[in-house]
């Protein structure tokens, strides 16, 4: 029989430093990839961005929490 294994707090903010990173990328590159007449990032790109921010500071204060469950 499987047991899952706790997640912990640590790891998580592992996870979502990880996603938001990737998430960010993902805009920028949309960016780049996207042949328009519009150059730069518009208003929802940069909100986008701000929430990436958000989580990846999120996922950097659950760090030094350690191995506590989460």
């Amino acid at each position: 029989m499987l047991s899952d294994a706790p997640l912990t707090k640590r790891q998580l903010g592992l996870l979502l430093v990880a996603g938001g990173l990737v998430a960010a990328l993902t805009v920028l590159l949309v960016d780049v990839f996207r042949a328009s007449a519009f150059a730069g990032l518009g208003p929802a790109q940069l909100l986008a961005l701000g929430v990436c921010a958000l989580i990846i500071l999120l996922g950097l204060s659950l760090l030094p929490l350690g191995d506590r469950l989460a």
